[in-house]
């Protein structure tokens, strides 16, 4: 018998990482989504609060896709990440995930689950590893159907069909894409390891050469670390104040407290958009996506539901916010057993977590 998500429960770090997930893949249909009327129109299932949050499929067309204006030509056929992809690129409409399931991640995402595997199977970190890791599954057929690759892997295989080494195809990428392996770092070598933010550091830098986002990728592992280890008290571990405690330089009291009154204030279906499309961005960048993903996780800690939906209809970048959102909820909040249940993943991680 497989087991099921839910059997990795009681590992507050296994769960942050479970919770990462569940927000990817909630927010995947409406990755991307601009124009949230349209997303309402699109996904009015998802923005009635009435209805349990779950997971839906995407639908085409994708009013706000800009893949008709992306571009990426493979330097030579061995190093080509696009493959039977690329055909969409430069196609109006286009859904950037529109051959993913319901309930599947996004790239980043499973690649984080690939990280988690790795982490699990050796007891340590190699980036040497890991890096031979990711090339394989990059350039593997078939290994992922997702339409949309981000720049940081199109600069990266760029770079290494040019002859670098794989240590060195890294960029200075801006984008909070690079936080998704951060539940995994924590959950595969646990909060307790005594190298763990100097390792997040160094992962999050094979393709994020930016200091901001480097930044960040600390600020979330000290609060996962904080939140997850179950040997503090109750009170060191409270989300908020780990949240304006380890990324103060992000969110401070009085900033959370007056976005958290324009969000009381704001119109449904989603109020948070007061504050995520209003005052913050909802884009990709690290400077306002990361304050946006702290602030929902601190609006909405002890209920991961609330939260996810928030986060998914705030729409922009917010597979990516998923990291931080989902994570952080879930670390000190239960996921609904319909989530793990539907969740494609799940199963994969129960498994590593006890094979």
């Amino acid at each position: 018998m497989i087991p099921s998500a839910s059997h990795v429960e009681g590992d507050p770090s296994l769960t942050a990482l479970l919770g990462s997930l569940v927000a990817d893949a909630v927010a995947m249909p409406v990755h991307w989504y601009y124009d949230r009327a349209a997303l309402d129109r699109d996904y009015p299932v998802l923005a009635d609060p009435r209805v349990p949050l779950g997971y839906l499929p995407p639908h085409a067309p994708h009013p706000d896709s800009i893949l008709w204006r992306s571009q990426w030509t493979a330097p030579d056929a061995k190093h080509d990440i696009l493959r039977d992809q690329a055909r969409f690129w430069g196609v109006r409409g286009v859904h950037y995930h529109q051959f993913l399931a319901t309930g599947e991640n996004t790239l980043n995402f499973q690649l984080a689950v690939e990280l988690f595997a790795l982490l699990r199977h050796d007891r340590d970190y190699d980036p040497e590893r890991w890096l031979d890791r990711y090339v394989a599954f990059m350039l593997e057929p078939g290994r992922h159907h997702d339409t949309y690759v981000e720049e940081c892997h199109r600069h990266f295989f760029t770079n290494l069909a040019a002859g670098r080494k794989p240590i060195s195809c890294g960029v200075r990428d801006v984008h909070i894409g690079g936080l998704a392996h951060v539940p995994a770092l924590v959950a595969g070598l646990g909060p307790r390891h005594p190298d763990l933010r100097r390792i997040v550091r160094l992962h999050v830098s094979l393709t994020h050469k930016d200091d901001e986002v480097l930044a960040a990728a600390d600020a979330l592992a000290r609060i996962l670390i904080r939140v997850t280890r179950d040997d503090r008290p109750d009170a060191d571990r409270d989300l908020r104040a780990a949240i304006l405690d380890e990324a103060g330089d992000w969110v401070s009291a009085a900033k959370a407290a007056a976005w958290d009154a324009r969000a009381a204030a704001g119109p449904p279906p989603c109020p948070d958009r007061a504050v995520v499309g209003s005052v913050l961005s909802p884009a990709c960048y690290i400077e306002e996506a990361f304050p946006a993903a702290l602030f929902l996780a601190w609006r909405h800690a002890g209920d991961f539901a609330a939260g996810a939906r928030a986060n998914a209809l705030c729409g922009g970048d917010n597979c990516h916010r998923g990291a931080v959102v989902g994570s952080l909820l879930a670390a000190r909040s239960s996921i609904p057993h319909p989530l793990l249940a539907g969740l494609r993943e799940g199963a994969t991680i129960a498994k590593i977590a006890h094979p």
